[in-house]
Parts: C-alpha cells; structure tokens; sequence
C-alpha cells in the first residue's frame, strides 16, 4: 500500500498566495511599522537584554533597532546597565540613546560620567538636559550637586538654587527631593525656616514612599524609584568594583602608587549603602555632628541611614567615645 505524502507549506517553499515569488511575507511590512512596533517594544522593555533581543532577530531587526525613534523611547529600565557589564560597547550604546532625545539615558550616562568617571562637565550637561526636559530624578541631581558645590570649590556651593531643583523635582512627584526640601525648610538651609512646613513636607514624603513601597508588594516590584535606583545601584557596584580590582593592581605594580591615586582614595562615599555619590574633593559631604565616622551627600540620605543602620552605630560609637574619655 502507498504510503500518503505530505505536502510542503507554501510559505516556507515559497511561490504560495501569502507569499508570491517566495518572498517572506514580513519583508513586505514598511519600515514605519516595524519601527513602531520596535519603539513600543523599547518603551515597555524590562531591561537591556529585552531590546538587545529584539535587534538580534534579524538583520533588519538590528538596524531599525538602532533607529532614533526607538531609542529615544526607551524605558528607564533598558537603559539602566549594571557596572559589571560596563564596556565601550555599552557606553556607546548610552550615548546612541541620550543622543536620540532619551532622558533615561541622559540622567543615567550623566551620573555615571560625572561620579564614576571623573567626567564633570559633560556629566552636568547631560543631568541638565535630562532636568530640562523635566526628568525629576536629574533635577535632584543637580540639588545635590548645587548643595556640596560638587566638581568645583566650596565657593561654588549655592544652597538657594538648590532648593529651587528640590522644589522643582518635588512638585513632580519625586519622593527624595520632597524629603531633602522639607530638611532645608527644618534647617533654614538655602530658604527661609519653617519649622511647621518642613515637618509637613517630610510626613508627606514618608507616607508617599510607603504607599509607593505598599504599591510595589502587590505588583511584585521593588518599591523604589526606578531611575534614581538604577543609577545609585550601577554606582554602589562600580566603586565596589573598583575596590575590588585596586589590591590587585597594587600588588601587580609592586604597591608603588600617584599622588593621583592617594588623593583619590581619601575621598569618600556617601555613607547610604544605596545612594553610590562619592566627593569629587576632599571633605565635600558632611560628617555626623555626633560620631563623625559616617559621611553624607545630603540631608535625605543621612536621615534615611539613620533609620536603616546608622542609629545604632553612632550610639555604639557615643558609649565607646564616653567609655574611653574615663
């Protein structure tokens, strides 16, 4: 008995009616709207590996890929690479997109260059095209900057135009600059005291911030904000990194080290295990008034340490002080 054959699909041999002259059908979509289908593919995607994915389906896909109209659509979280995947590659990829008109991007590479590669002038210019376009993230970013005179001299420190980021990025909905406003209204730092408001801004920021972390349980999440946590967290990594490697490179080189290098290891980090600022010179951030052991960027991360580690480390550090003062 004769065994029944089995038809080819057309649309693989080609010649079929989807597809005459063996051509895929999908070539035949304009490129309009693939590049559409790309962007919102790149405005939702949950990390770098989704839109580097996507470009390397295809030739095709991998230029339309690369287009302006995707990149500038690009999520926060595609653009928020981790510092041990950082490359010339990457950094190219960041600059494609901050080119593009991406304000990730532009927030994200700016802090990158002006903390982590010493880049301060195109660091700034990158936060202040990102603030411009009204990224709140980069707004108190350029606060923080303004407050410690951050890449300049301690002249160069102006509390007020701090403020006015802080109010600026607050009235957007940024839960840090809310609290470090509500400090400088408590403190009369570069605005005028009131007591009364600043303590209202700071429970306002409390509540906004549990229900933002209540939030996030339910969707699965992490309750933090996604730029300012990409970007701290990218840092956080990169000087761990960079500790990491310098035992290394000293004992390769025989311990022989710059000027440079001793001046570089003076400064310090922002005593907040999750902010990731280090001093762009020496005894740029504050010390605790009472320890002095621990060092902040800023008022919002200080008090944010104090309730996560650093109450019980400066009371330890107190009874030690008053047990050796006998």
């Amino acid at each position: 008995m004769r065994k029944p054959t089995r038809r080819r699909s057309s649309l693989i041999k080609g010649g079929g009616a989807f597809c005459p002259g063996g051509v895929d059908a999908f070539d035949r979509l304009p490129d309009d709207l693939v590049l559409a289908l790309l962007a919102g593919l790149a405005a939702r995607a949950g990390g770098p590996a989704d839109l580097a994915a996507a470009a390397l389906t295809c030739r095709r896909f991998r230029e339309l890929a690369a287009h302006p109209t995707v990149l500038s659509r690009a999520a926060a979280a595609a653009v928020a690479l981790r510092a041990g995947v950082w490359s010339d590659a990457a950094h190219r990829f960041l600059r494609r997109c901050a080119a593009a008109g991406n304000l990730h991007a532009c927030y994200f590479l700016g802090m990158v260059r002006f903390y982590c590669l010493g880049s301060r002038a195109s660091g700034v210019a990158l936060l202040a095209r990102a603030a411009a376009g009204g990224h709140a993230a980069a707004l108190y970013a350029l606060a923080v900057v303004r407050f410690n005179g951050s890449g300049g001299g301690k002249a160069d420190k102006d509390p007020h135009a701090g403020v006015a980021l802080c109010a600026r990025a607050a009235w957007l909905g940024h839960v840090p600059a809310l609290r470090e406003l509500g400090h400088c209204l408590q403190d009369g730092n570069g605005a005028r005291r009131d007591a009364a408001a600043g303590r209202h801004l700071l429970l306002h920021a409390a509540a906004r911030e549990l229900a933002a972390v209540s939030s996030a349980r339910r969707r699965g999440r992490a309750g933090e904000d996604d730029d300012g946590a990409a970007a701290s967290r990218f840092m956080v990594e990169w000087w761990a990194l960079t500790s990491a490697e310098k035992p290394a490179t000293a004992a390769g080189e025989g311990g022989s080290c710059g000027a440079g290098e001793e001046d570089a290891e003076e400064l310090r980090l922002c005593s907040h295990a999750r902010c990731g600022r280090r001093e762009t010179r020496r005894h740029e951030f504050r010390r605790c008034s009472v320890c002095g052991s621990a060092n902040y960027c800023s008022r919002a991360c200080q008090a944010l340490d104090w309730k996560r580690a650093h109450r019980g480390q400066c009371g330890a550090a107190r009874w030690l002080a008053a047990g050796n003062a006998y």
